[in-house]
């Protein structure tokens, strides 16, 4: 079975695929993609804290 961050990889290119053909700035696009799926594989294995990343902090 694929870790959640190769699964987002894969769908990312996938998805970067189905938006763009063609040539280098199609390329960057997929690229883009890619890296996005893998932050979301990243998020959804719980190695991302998405709290830390914005800065979030309670006030009570």
């Amino acid at each position: 079975m694929l870790s959640p961050s190769v699964l987002g990889v894969v769908v990312g290119l996938a998805l970067g695929f189905a938006a763009a053909f063609g040539g280098f700035p199609e390329f960057l696009i997929v690229a883009v993609f890619a890296a996005i799926g893998y932050g979301i594989g990243k998020l959804l294995e719980g190695q991302i804290d998405l709290g830390a990343l914005l800065g979030s902090r309670s006030r009570r």
